[in-house]
């Protein structure tokens, strides 16, 4: 599935940025704690890791510095997301 969507920064200190996932692009659940491991591309650039909910935010996927490079919250990106490679 392949999606526009806005980085978004978890509020207080040091809080982690996120690609906002529509729920019509959510994957389901399939761990504890609502997580499902997923390969994540953004703008291009793939990585292993897992969608997140979040009661208050909903779907959310962790985008780290070295995925987004100068990209703040605000930023819209270009994500796909597919089955995690190592088939988690």
């Amino acid at each position: 599935m392949r999606f526009r969507t806005t980085l978004w920064k978890y509020p207080g200190k040091g809080g982690w940025t996120f690609a906002l996932v529509p729920l019509r692009h959510a994957p389901p659940v399939t761990h504890p704690w609502g997580r499902t491991p997923v390969h994540a591309r953004v703008d291009g650039r793939e990585y292993e890791t897992s969608v997140w909910r979040d009661e208050t935010h909903g779907c959310l996927l962790p985008v780290p510095r070295r995925v987004r490079g100068d990209l703040a919250a605000g930023a819209e990106v270009e994500v796909e997301l597919s089955p995690p490679e190592d088939g988690r």
